[in-house]
Order: structure tokens, then C-alpha cells, then sequence
């Protein structure tokens, strides 16, 4: 009869646990930020291309730091296609240039990845 609680209450145990245990191996998928290698002469290609069009005004409470956000409120213009052949992987990033810098940002996360200066 001892045997027999000792088996129910181990089987018991047992059940319970599964579940907790199978509650607790969620994975969550955490992405590394984003950047963008480019070599000197990548920079000033890219710097003397797109600097010559508009500049967007962008509220005050933008961080201009490689990961950091950007807010939905700037608007993001598409890499202009004659730097794809310089530059080719550029395709996947959007810019807006602000007080004469180029700020590439990943769209799929709205963060900086790079800041081109003069």
C-alpha cells in the first residue's frame, strides 16, 4: 500500500512538472543590431550622391547613434539606384539626411546602422 502512494504521488509529481517545464522552453529570438561595413571610398561616394538632395527636417528627440531608433514620424527615402553598383548592399536600407549627415537605417527595424559625415 506504501508503494503504491509513493507511485501516485511520484506519477503525480511528474504530471504537473511536464507542463511547467515545457511552459518554461519558450525561445525568444533576439536579433543583433544591424550595420553597415563600408570602406572609405564607399562613404564618400554615398556622402556626395545623396547629400545633394533635400535634407529632412527631423524632430528634436532623435538620437543620431548607430542603433538607436527612429521615430515613424521621419520619413525615409530609398538608396538612390546608381550607388547599388557601388554600393550593393545598400538595397536593403532607407536614409534621410540631417544637418549634412546621412543616416542609413534598416527599415525592417527602424534603427540607424550608419551615420556618414563630411
Amino acid at each position: 500500500m506504501k508503494t503504491f502512494l509513493r507511485l501516485s504521488i511520484a506519477a503525480a509529481a511528474l504530471a504537473t512538472a511536464v507542463p511547467l517545464a515545457q511552459a518554461q522552453t519558450t525561445i525568444i529570438e533576439r536579433r543583433a543590431p544591424a550595420y553597415v561595413e563600408l570602406t572609405p571610398s564607399q562613404r564618400t561616394v554615398i556622402y556626395r550622391e545623396v547629400i545633394r538632395r533635400p535634407p529632412v527636417v527631423v524632430a528634436p528627440q532623435v538620437e543620431l547613434r548607430v542603433g538607436a531608433p527612429i521615430p515613424e514620424a521621419v520619413e525615409l527615402y530609398p538608396v538612390p539606384e546608381e550607388l547599388y553598383v557601388e554600393v550593393p548592399q545598400l538595397r536593403r536600407y532607407r536614409y534621410f539626411n540631417v544637418h549634412n549627415q546621412v543616416v542609413l537605417v534598416d527599415p525592417e527595424t527602424s534603427e540607424i546602422v550608419e551615420i556618414i559625415r563630411d
